[in-house]
């Protein structure tokens, strides 16, 4: 048998590309192989990921995502001599499939496993050839039925196709052999498809130059899939396709019977409801020769931040997610407009935070990321009198007049409005928009010092009247499902994964310190940090030092007893890692209150991605990690857990911590949120 090149195309892959390699071994089993995966220029870590999961696998950077074509046609180029299994990084093969699939290869050409989806039901891959007719007869139809016939469906669906092995026009991309023979007659794959329809072309090639394409489902794979159906963009793109590809075949007169057939099809099923086929209709409609790449020009995004960019800790998620956006988008980002006016008596340090955030509105509107030049933050005077609805309905006018000035100004129209302050709802309700998305990262009503009630019942305004509402906690989903049903979509906290990497020099005032060190590093709350805890870990473990590293709102002279209790103060975020680095047990000790509930510290994973061993209290999103950060409940257990982690280094190893989040870049939640933002 002739080797086997595995050429697996990833793009922003990296939560699926390591299980993917993991079932490769099993499946490869008496076969000579070797792995290649082309990266087609991922900004989520896919490549690393896929490094770590394989060593052994010859890793190939793309400079541009130019589509699956030309990812599959440079993975060729290293496969030389070998026939070459093309597998999407969402594919699991089962143990023994490459080698039943390349028995099954000769004479035929190519060869397709048995596809099923994670429960075990077969996805219908085997295709006929496609025509106008059989377009229009799953239009009238429908697939499963039409499938059944050949004159009149394309997708093949009678269940006995996928019992017995057998010959067909085409098979879904998914999972396919390809002889070193066919590759050298037929040609590479054509690349101005970008997406969809490139191994239709390729296996219809192939069989006019002699070869087939041959099902065998004795070798099986798990198949997750899924996006082209759920994404009204991708839909267009497979509609539009097949009209590009019966152009190529037989010219523009056919192409025209197969496009007034794919709009028959689109119609039909927009009248029903369905939201991916009227944007296939539109598309049709605007379809160029061929089609634009998937990073192209894409509506602005404002970003109504819980955070201020120019005085809290830039690691908070909407800086980390709107900076990437803002590579690919333009971006304004409008700091905090507050819960509240500080007052004496209810706030702390109430000159302070005055006298920043009026150092933060003298800033006007700044481009603070030389490299990132889309990305524009300014900071409206706010009136935060939210409690007085008079007072609110003055403050929301005055601030949606400053933003659209700067808007204007920018060039910015009908953006994508993503909102994380609940106080924003008066000012964006009016405002033209693509899509309002409420990224509910906090259950901001449970700040202590805001008017709860006031709070609270814009909470549930911006929930009603959003698009779509984000969560990194799961309880707070589950507690919202009543109201938002299917607008509400999981996105986990990302960690940026190169710049949170152990570093061998410490800082000086940290070096200065001795060790063993219980570290800590972000804002000291005081309805977020339990203190008493902090006060008991310094007095029951008087051989360790306490590290505190962040900024905070209270006084800290209660610690100035503690000889091994160090406050380092705030630090910028370019120099926590180096920080963290000097840690032997990072921990997280927080309050039992509702805000802790319902929160989701992105410092876990950033402690994850520096291989901190941690002791961490209860809370329901820390529970998804118990398998690499010791949670326990109650002052006694965590002195003895931190005592414990310090002797043994706790759970899992640095690299096993490290290795549990690399497909958690901040980089990937930015393209979950544009894919779900932009539709």
């Amino acid at each position: 048998m002739r080797p086997v090149a595995v050429v697996i195309v990833t793009y922003n892959s990296a939560e699926v590309i390591a299980d993917c390699l993991a079932s490769l071994p099993a499946a490869l089993d008496g076969v000579d192989a070797r792995v290649v995966v082309v990266d087609n220029a991922s900004t989520d870590g896919t490549a690393e990921v896929a490094a770590a999961a394989d060593p052994a696998a010859k890793i190939v950077h793309r400079a541009d995502n130019d589509g699956f074509g030309a990812g599959v046609n440079a993975g060729i180029g290293h496969a030389d001599g070998c026939d070459v299994l093309v597998l999407n990084a969402d594919v699991r093969l089962a143990p023994g499939s490459v080698a039943v699939l390349q028995r099954a290869l000769r004479p035929a050409g190519i060869a397709v496993p048995k596809l099923t989806d994670e429960e075990g039901r077969v996805q219908h891959s085997l295709r006929r050839a496609p025509t106008s007719l059989r377009t229009l007869g799953e239009a009238v139809l429908g697939g499963t039925r039409a499938g059944r016939w050949r004159l009149l469906g394309e997708t093949v669906t009678h269940p006995r196709a996928y019992e017995r092995a057998g010959e067909h026009d085409w098979a879904t991309g998914a999972a396919w052999l390809v002889s070193r023979e066919c590759l050298d007659a037929v040609g590479p794959l054509e690349e101005r498809f970008l997406l969809y329809s490139e191994e239709t072309d390729f296996m219809l090639r192939a069989g006019r130059a002699g070869f087939a394409t041959r099902y065998e489902p004795a070798a099986t794979a798990v198949h997750l899939g899924g996006e082209s159906t759920t994404s009204a963009r991708l839909w267009s793109l497979v509609v539009t396709n097949k009209v590009r590809l019966h152009r190529e075949r037989f010219g523009a007169l056919a192409a025209a019977g197969m496009w007034l057939a794919a709009m028959a099809d689109s119609l039909i099923r927009a009248a029903r409801g369905s939201a991916r086929h009227r944007q296939a209709a539109r598309a049709l409609l605007t379809m160029p020769r061929w089609p634009a790449p998937l990073d192209g020009d894409g509506p602005p995004y404002l970003c109504f931040s819980a955070q201020d960019w120019w005085y809290h800790n830039q690691a908070h998620s909407d800086f980390q997610l709107l900076t990437r956006i803002a590579e690919h988008r333009k971006v304004l980002l409008v700091n905090s407009i507050g819960l509240r006016m500080p007052t004496p008596g209810r706030s702390t340090q109430v000159l302070r935070r005055i006298a920043r955030k009026a150092a933060s509105v003298a800033k006007l509107v700044r481009r603070p990321l030389p490299d990132v030049p889309n990305y524009h933050v300014m900071t409206p005077l706010p009136l935060p009198f939210y409690g007085n609805p008079a007072l609110r309905k003055l403050n929301a006018v005055l601030v949606r007049a400053q933003v659209r000035a700067v808007s204007l100004a920018l060039g910015i129209r009908n953006p994508v409005i993503v909102a994380t302050i609940p106080t924003a709802w008066d000012v964006v309700e009016p405002m033209k928009r693509r899509s309002l998305v409420f990224n509910r990262s906090d259950r901001h009503s449970a700040f202590p010092e805001a008017d709860q009630r006031a709070i609270a019942a814009l909470e549930a305004k911006l929930l009603a009247g959003a698009d779509h509402v984000l969560y990194v906690s799961r309880s707070l989903q589950a507690e919202d499902a009543p109201v938002t049903g299917e607008r509400a979509h999981f996105l986990d906290h990302g960690v940026d994964l190169k710049h949170f990497q152990r570093r061998d020099t410490l800082p000086a005032d940290l070096a200065a310190i001795p060790g063993p060190r219980i570290g800590f590093f972000g804002g000291l709350d005081d309805y977020l940090v339990d203190f008493d805890l902090l006060e008991r870990l310094a007095e029951d473990i008087p051989e360790a030092s306490l590290v505190l590293v962040g900024d905070t709102s209270i006084s800290m002279e209660r610690f100035e007893r503690h000889p091994n209790i160090h406050w380092l103060g705030f630090k910028p975020y370019a120099e926590i890692p180096a920080y963290g680095s000097g840690f032997d047990v990072a921990i997280m000790p927080w309050l039992d209150n509702d805000w802790i509930t319902h929160a989701n510290p992105i410092k876990l994973k950033e402690y994850l991605a520096l291989g901190l061993a941690t002791v961490s209290t209860d809370f329901p999103e820390v529970r998804h990690y118990a398998d690499r950060i010791t949670v326990v409940q109650g002052h006694d257990a965590f002195v003895k857990a931190v005592r414990d982690v310090l002797e043994t280094g706790g759970l899992s190893t640095p690299e096993g911590r490290r290795a549990s989040v690399l497909s958690a870049s901040w980089d990937s939640r930015a393209r979950q949120l544009m894919d779900l933002a932009e539709g």
